[in-house]
């Protein structure tokens, strides 16, 4: 399990998992709860390369969101692996 630290979001961390190429864990701890639940329900059961391309520099605040913060996290986890 990663605990990423987000940065530049109302979001604090994500944590997630990734076995064989696939999410089996995302959660992403404060922000808007209805929309960051539903996106890390979303990010379980596809590959982490997937989410990523789809994620990747979507903008909200300044230059990031929950979402590209997730697509952060998979880079993370990719870089310890």
């Amino acid at each position: 399990m990663l605990h990423y630290k987000t940065n530049g979001t109302c979001s604090r961390q994500i944590d997630i998992e990734i076995t064989d190429g696939v999410i089996t864990h995302c959660e992403i701890i404060g922000g808007c709860r209805g929309n960051t639940n539903g996106l890390a329900k979303m990010c379980v059961g596809r590959k982490a390369e997937d989410v990523k391309a789809l994620l990747k520099g979507i903008p909200c605040r300044g230059n990031t969101s929950c979402p590209d913060q997730v697509a952060r996290a998979i880079e993370a986890w990719e870089a310890q692996a």
